[in-house]
């Protein structure tokens, strides 16, 4: 003798349909698949898009800051003098990981006919690897190329493109501090030689900033030995806030405090208002096939009215009969689910691998960096989403049960027995 309930028992039995068993029996075993199937395509999809979204939300936050910064500081006027002492004061909290000084200004470089503005950003090489990743995304030269008095420039990978330049070219450079003369202001302008050509994989990057000595820069913005500011990296860049509110309180001079979740906010925001719409969409599909669960349940006790009017007669509670349709309901929405979170977790794992292979047989490129500021799609599988899809999804499933259920529950056996 079997130790399980008998509820469990007779609700296992009714879920899957007898080999000889009538067409209707068999029919309701089909929508029951079709049902699972349903929820295993929401659990599924809901799964990678969430991973996909949590990829993208990462590789923005790594390529912004792979090249932006942390913690930036900033002189009231454009200019921070006396900037070692604020470097070494900033330095002293415990959070901060690198710092390097920057002069940045917009400006304009011409090759041949062709004119492109964009940032310079004066850096000192050896300080720049402790608050950036150039040196990871340098397509050729080196940072170590930018020595001070050589004029060297290191141009972004889209930017090279425009102006149609090569490493060992020499584009002109047109800064906006102009010269006064008799004739009026005159622009100055300074000619760099290509040392190095950088892809960061974001276009606002690789299309609009160059570097080049820092040195080089206070001669061009006539700075004297000003900078424009100080650039932070943190061991949590998360912590940005607190530790830049610290920071404001260790310096002992008048300056601007800006954090990335400040200065990119509307970057991240929009993503994560997208990845909650998306859950809350795709949570709908699972919704809808869930229920799916109900228009089965509602024939299975149409089909098993006698039965169900038998086991009231042999002393069957009304709890009872219920209990024996939310099994074979729950049981539904369990085998979906299971499969659903295999099925998304393993398409998550492997987006890498199933993109590019169906770009490949259709020819069509789902992400271009122009529009989408990367051009593969990221995945990162959070335990905790898929823990959320789970749970949501369960209760769904279990929601779906309790009408048919219910209405089992409340069939008359005499009614149910009149015409057998």
């Amino acid at each position: 003798m079997s130790s399980l309930p008998y509820e469990l028992l007779i609700g296992l039995r009714y879920t899957r349909a007898k080999k000889r068993g009538a067409r209707r029996n068999r029919f309701v075993s089909f929508i029951s698949a079709i049902s699972m199937a349903g929820i295993a395509l929401g659990v599924a999809a809901l799964i990678v898009v969430l991973s996909v979204m949590n990829g993208f939300q990462t590789e923005l936050r790594e390529r912004i800051l792979g090249v932006a910064s942390h913690i930036q500081i900033e002189g009231m006027d454009g200019q921070l003098p006396d900037w070692p002492r604020v470097l070494e004061e900033a330095r002293r909290h415990p959070d901060v990981k690198g710092a390097a000084p920057f002069v940045q200004a917009q400006s304009m470089l011409t090759f041949g006919e062709e004119v492109r503005g964009v940032v310079i950003r004066g850096v000192l090489p050896d300080m720049e690897g402790q608050v950036a990743d150039f040196a990871n995304h340098l397509k050729s030269g080196a940072l170590s190329d930018l020595r001070p008095g050589e004029f060297g420039i290191v141009l972004g990978s889209e930017v090279a493109r425009a102006l149609h330049v090569f490493v060992g070219d020499k584009v002109t450079v047109i800064a906006p501090q102009g010269s006064v003369t008799p004739a009026g202001v005159v622009p100055r302008l300074k000619t760099f030689r290509v040392v190095g050509i950088f892809e960061v994989g974001m276009f606002e990057y690789d299309s609009g900033l160059a570097l080049i000595n820092l040195q080089d820069a206070q001669t061009l913005y006539r700075m004297g030995d000003n900078v424009s500011g100080i650039r932070l990296k943190l061991d949590d860049l998360f912590q940005a806030p607190r530790v830049a509110r610290e920071v404001a309180r260790m310096i002992r001079t008048d300056a601007y405090l800006t954090d990335w979740t400040r200065s990119h906010a509307n970057f991240f925001r929009a993503v994560q208002i997208e990845k909650n719409m998306m859950f809350i969409i795709l949570s709908l599909i699972v919704a809808v096939a869930a229920f799916n669960i109900v228009s089965t349940l509602v024939m299975a006790v149409t089909d098993k009215q006698a039965d169900i009017a038998i086991l009231r007669t042999l002393g069957a509670s009304p709890r009872s009969i219920m209990a024996i349709f939310m099994v074979q309901g729950v049981l539904i929405g369990l085998v979906g689910l299971a499969i659903g979170v295999a099925g998304g977790v393993a398409l998550a794992l492997n987006i890498d691998v199933v993109v590019p292979f169906i770009e490949r047989i259709t020819g069509i490129q789902f992400l271009s960096k122009e529009v989408y500021y990367i051009s593969q799609l990221p995945s990162e599988l959070q335990w905790r989403d898929v823990t959320t899809v789970t749970i949501v999804a369960f209760v769904l499933g279990i929601v779906a049960t309790l009408y048919p259920s219910y209405r089992a529950s409340r069939v008359n056996p005499a009614e149910a027995l009149r015409y057998e």
